[in-house]
């Protein structure tokens, strides 16, 4: 994780980890692309799209107590030069790494929400 940080463009938020968790199932893994989305825009319409040589998005089953699984996805950087891009916010540079992916949450006195970009 050496020289990589949250990296946070709208409502996406890339959370630097070593490595993919093992106690997952994988559900979903894309091929290596060039240009991947890692999240649709509800609101416009516009899409966080990660753009770079041998990017791959992989959705895990992880285990839960009490509870149905928890899908979460990941984001897998293997070259360096990687960037994330949306239209209405400027290009983030990406290291090459594992990185989970979040979409942020806002919290109003009623209920907390998921942000919408």
């Amino acid at each position: 994780m050496q020289g990589r940080k949250l990296l946070r463009q709208g409502d996406v938020l890339l959370v630097p980890v070593d490595e993919l968790p093992l106690d997952g199932q994988r559900i979903h893994e894309d091929d290596e692309a060039v240009e991947l989305v890692l999240a649709e825009g509800e609101a416009t319409g516009h899409a966080h799209v990660v753009e770079g040589e041998r990017v791959r998005r992989v959705v895990l089953h992880r285990p839960r107590r009490w509870m149905v699984p928890l899908a979460s996805v990941w984001l897998v950087v293997e070259k360096p030069g990687a960037t994330l891009r949306h239209d209405e916010h400027l290009p983030i540079r990406v290291a090459a790494g594992v990185y989970e992916v979040r979409r942020q949450r806002e919290y109003t006195a009623s209920a907390a929400r998921q942000v919408m970009d």
